[in-house]
């Protein structure tokens, strides 16, 4: 549910706002800024990442295929940066929401000296707190 409080902050501000206006009488400013809302909602949800998996299953897959895993939270700008720059790029990445999997969160503090800095993106086992968007991608091994 703690993924879910800002987007929901976000759209709940919104419509309290909207409704203000609308009430005032200003239904063409009324709409923009409720979307706007809407929109700054759903950018901050888990839904612009790909689907998250536990830590345990990531490492599995992560031994197999060599792709780096991201361990991230829905809220945090950085990871969200992380992946809007990836664009198609994410698919290629094993996504761990440290929200919702207990492990992957120890995974986190445990690379980053008990901090839960996120993204930590672990790559051939060596974990990199916050790394560059271009520099992940050009890690990436080739698709296909």
């Amino acid at each position: 549910m703690r993924a879910w409080t800002l987007p929901i902050s976000f759209a709940a501000c919104g419509a309290l706002l909207a409704a203000v206006l609308a009430a005032g009488g200003d239904l063409g400013g009324a709409v923009p800024l409720l979307l706007g809302f809407l929109l700054l909602g759903v950018v901050h949800s888990p839904l612009v990442f790909p689907r998250s998996i536990g830590a345990a299953e990531a490492e599995r897959r992560s031994a197999d295929d060599g792709r780096p895993i991201v361990y991230w939270r829905a809220g945090c700008k950085y990871c969200l940066r992380l992946r809007l720059r990836l664009g198609r790029s994410a698919r290629r990445l094993h996504w761990v929401d440290i929200w919702r999997d207990p492990d992957g969160a120890a995974a986190v503090r445990a690379a980053n000296n008990g901090d839960e800095t996120v993204p930590t993106v672990l790559m051939a086992g060596q974990p990199h707190a916050n790394p560059d968007p271009a520099w992940v991608r050009a890690q990436l091994p080739p698709a296909g």
